[in-house]
């Protein structure tokens, strides 16, 4: 079961990361209609969510922040404060993250290829009455008018799996940013990705080589109850030393590449990981805990 992530999942409510990864079967086959595939699969996920208690709607109308420990302390080391930030936030699905870091005082703008998620996060916008623009667009091919305009770019949990070419993504991240601008990057483990098994050890799916899988799957990462109309996607492997290499190849300077052994909840593995005492999640296999997650923070030197 290959396990990739659900684009801008750094909006779900953080007492658990995205059950994104589940996908019984793949096959390898090219596909022509790939971005349409995962449209039509997120644009049925953008009308679900929050109508479950998978992502906290209610928490966030109140108040809330719906950002992790991880995804803060990241940009913290990136940037400090974000008050007074312009900010992208790509792949945002609904918006829940991007107007989270608007409650935190950033300038935000959310981008993502979903005319559902997209109508969806303006809806929200207006509900709380945070002033956000969100933009409905490939985050492999960024928009004229948004180029030049941040300081930073933000991505998290469900990123680098849905995206066909990993360097045309760092590229529009890189022309989003002004000169000593800033990509954060937080995102599933390409290592972890692989896993189907930990007893015994088992691989289902490759490390890096960014070939197109075709993935059949009506399952529904919030509710095991609900099964899906749109039933195929595409996802793509990208390894480390690939994502690192796109970066530089768009021109980035990678100030830091942290690799994180745990996570805030189980990411769609509660048979597979275990929860310490701390409340902290690992992924253990043969008595070594594996990379779960990964950060990447960049600056753009030009």
């Amino acid at each position: 079961m290959a396990r990739p992530a659900p684009a801008g999942s750094g909006a779900v409510a953080r007492a658990r990361i995205p059950d994104v990864w589940h996908v019984p079967h793949y096959a390898v086959r090219f596909v022509d209609d790939a971005t349409e595939l995962n449209r039509a699969r997120w644009d049925e996920l953008a009308r679900l969510h929050g109508q479950d208690d998978y992502y906290d709607v209610e928490g966030f109308l109140a108040g809330q922040l719906m950002l992790s420990a991880r995804e803060r302390e990241e940009m913290a080391a990136a940037v400090g404060s974000v008050s007074g930030v312009d900010l992208l936030h790509m792949q945002c699905h609904f918006g829940l993250g991007t107007l989270s870091w608007a409650r935190l005082g950033a300038r935000v703008t959310g981008l993502d290829f979903s005319p559902v998620a997209v109508e969806r996060a303006r809806v929200l916008a207006t509900a709380v009455g945070i002033d956000a623009r969100f933009v409905r667009a490939d985050a492999q091919q960024l928009p004229a008018d948004l180029a030049g305009a941040f300081d930073v770019v933000f991505a998290s949990y469900g990123v680098l799996s849905w995206i066909a070419d990993v360097t045309a993504w760092m590229t529009a991240a890189a022309t989003a940013l002004r000169p000593g601008g800033v990509l954060v990057l937080v995102d599933g483990h390409p290592l972890t990705q692989m896993i189907d098994s930990v007893d015994p050890v088992r691989f289902d799916f490759p490390y890096q080589g960014s070939t197109a899988h075709h993935i059949r799957s009506a399952s529904f990462y919030a509710s095991s109850a609900t099964q899906l109309t749109t039933t195929e996607t595409v996802q793509y492997p990208h390894g480390l030393g690939e994502i690192v290499t796109a970066a530089a190849a768009a021109g980035l300077h990678v100030d830091a590449l942290t690799e994180y052994l745990d996570s805030d909840g189980p990411e769609g593995r509660a048979d597979q990981m275990r929860c310490g005492q701390d409340g902290r999640w690992q992924l253990i296999l043969t008595g070594q805990p594996v990379p779960v997650q990964y950060a990447l923070r960049a600056t753009q030197n030009s």
